[in-house]
């Protein structure tokens, strides 16, 4: 089992930024990627960044050059510093741990982020 605790979200004005962090405990030697996603009201759940543990990072276009994904391996904590946030990133925010290929996957509770324009 592994338990993810999400912190960061809030309400920010347009341009503004914002850091989601995501730590993570229990049985995690077998997680080899982490990654974040939105789900804005009404819409599907989408990807915005992920990280493997070889350290592979990929964002998803509309967040690519604010939006930046890291992890800290002391901490087990993986982090989303979201940078020139616009209305439309406006979304509840959830971090996802999980190993590629299994069905070894973690979802946190979710974080809401709101862009005030």
């Amino acid at each position: 089992q592994v338990q993810l605790v999400e912190s960061g979200g809030g309400l920010v004005q347009s341009g503004g930024s914002l850091r989601l962090s995501c730590a993570a405990s229990g049985s995690i030697a077998r997680i080899n990627a982490m990654a974040w996603y939105r789900q804005a009201p009404g819409k599907q759940r989408e990807l915005v960044a992920a990280i493997t543990s070889g350290g592979t990072i990929n964002y998803a276009d509309s967040v690519k050059g604010r939006f930046t994904i890291s992890r800290d391996n002391a901490k087990n904590t993986v982090y989303l510093q979201m940078n020139s946030l616009k209305p439309e990133d406006t979304a509840v925010y959830y971090c996802r741990w999980h190993r590629l290929a299994t069905a070894y996957d973690y979802w946190g509770q979710g974080t809401q982020v709101t862009v005030s324009s």
